[in-house]
């Protein structure tokens, strides 16, 4: 018994000295609301839905430190629909983020599976007030095709940050017989964060089918916020060329969107923009989009929103409002719900 004893200490003391060096979080996000949509074919369509604000989520990521200052490091992200407990993607299992990489504090960081574009997360981060989500997303007039928000196949390096700048590029291999270039996407961003400012440019490219010769994708964004303290206010400037993905028409069309932040209180915050998308097409087809919205901090981690806006097409376009997770219906929404972090 005594001898049993002293291996379980012993196994004890060593699974702590293994666990001091490496770290894995289990973490996630619940998003549910309502949501009203009016405008479209389908008439008004009125639904309780996951991931309004933010995509609902479970995922691990955890990193050890191998010394010398190297970290490795690691996510595993599966999205879920809350409203029904279902597989936002059915039959996957990290179908959002899967990587596994290194991290230098001097020499930056190289990552490789699949991840967020720098165009992605420039739209994101430092571009929408909306951080793309809710009825006021800007994925609503800017291009965020499915390949523009995340790379399979991905290996990306982050530069260190060197006096509030810092550089990412992204390559993602097409992986298709006879052809290093066809599906091929890189992609990149250079950024500078310094107080209340932070700028960033992001760019893609990407071609589009099997064949070496198929038509390319190019989608360039310009983006600035700045907090004055009583708001932040927000610009972006988009461009979009080229053939976004196999299957769709071609595009050329400069994208705007002016917004800001404002807070109300310790907890509240109001939130609003304005987008303009400039077809330069035959076929002209503009579209307008104003939005405003509140969120508030019911705690550290929990938080309740509202949003509404409404987008004018012309000359026959037919943009919808969606929210963060879902495209819409109509050229109106309206959400309610509430979001929860862990």
């Amino acid at each position: 018994m005594k001898k049993s004893l002293i291996s379980i200490a012993i196994l004890g003391a060593m699974s702590n000295v293994a666990f001091a060096q490496s770290n894995v979080t289990i973490y996630g996000t619940v998003d549910a609301g309502i949501v009203s949509e009016r405008g479209g074919a389908a008439g008004t369509v009125t639904k309780v839905t996951s991931g309004v604000a933010s995509a609902s989520r479970l995922g691990f990521k955890g990193t050890e430190d191998l010394g010398g200052g190297l970290s490795a490091v690691f996510v595993l992200e599966s999205g879920i629909k809350a409203d029904t407990g279902a597989s936002d993607v059915a039959g996957s299992i990290a179908n959002r983020q899967s990587y596994v990489g290194l991290v230098s504090k001097d020499a930056g960081t190289v990552l490789l599976g699949r991840q967020y574009t720098p165009y992605y997360e420039t739209l994101r981060d430092v571009a929408d007030p909306f951080a793309l989500g809710l009825a006021g997303t800007a994925k609503n007039l800017f291009a965020t095709t499915d390949t523009l928000t995340r790379n399979s196949n991905a290996v990306t390096y982050r530069t260190p940050s060197l006096n509030g700048v810092q550089a990412e590029l992204s390559y993602s291999a097409g992986e298709q017989n006879g052809s290093a270039k066809a599906q091929r996407q890189i992609g990149g961003s250079i950024g500078y964060s310094n107080g209340p400012l932070n700028a960033s440019f992001a760019y893609n490219s990407r071609n589009n089918d099997t064949a070496v010769s198929a038509p390319m994708g190019h989608d360039s964004l310009l983006a600035v916020n700045y907090d004055f303290q009583v708001a932040k206010a927000f610009f972006a400037y988009g461009r979009d060329k080229g053939q976004l993905t196999q299957t769709t028409a071609a595009v050329d069309s400069n994208n705007i969107l002016v917004g800001a932040t404002v807070p109300v209180g310790p907890a509240g915050s109001v939130i609003a923009s304005f987008t303009r998308k400039n077809d330069k097409l035959a076929a002209n087809q503009d579209a307008d989009q104003w939005a405003i919205g509140y969120t508030h901090a019911l705690s550290k981690r929990t938080s309740a929103y509202v949003a509404y806006a409404k987008i004018k097409n012309k000359n026959g376009a037919f943009y919808t409002v969606g929210n963060n997770t879902e495209a819409g219906t109509g050229d109106k929404a309206f959400n309610v719900g509430v979001k929860h972090n862990f």
